[in-house]
């Protein structure tokens, strides 16, 4: 027998669901697709993310999610447009042949973000 995973969904806390899912909306270009007080979904391209009501900010400021994408740079660029306000690095290479930019949404939860080099 064999088998395959598919697809990854993850889940980030939230101190306020309305204003995490707003700022995933404005600053990332996200698509908002349900908000239900505790609980939100948004998506992009192949990515849906859930959040979930916590009020405790050290949760989300520990946890973190991985994306591989296609045009990194391009990806960087459009996160930029939106303003300042968004806490991201730079686009870097690393020796382990992937060129990553992190970015850390309102709540504290890290986004990282890679492409294969070459």
């Amino acid at each position: 027998m064999s088998f395959r995973i598919t697809k990854a969904i993850p889940w980030f806390a939230s101190q306020n669901v309305r204003a995490t899912i707003d700022f995933y909306v404005r600053k990332l270009g996200f698509t908002e697709r349900a908000e239900y007080g505790d609980f939100g979904i948004v998506f992009r391209d192949e990515v849906l993310l859930n959040f979930w009501l916590c009020p405790d900010r050290h949760i989300a400021e520990n946890t973190s999610a991985y994306f591989n994408v296609e045009g990194i740079d391009a990806l960087h660029a459009d996160f930029r447009r939106t303003g300042p306000d968004v806490r991201m690095t730079e686009p870097r290479d690393f020796d382990y042949g992937m060129r990553e930019f992190h970015v850390w949404d309102r709540d504290g939860n890290l986004l990282r973000f890679g492409e294969p080099l070459g």
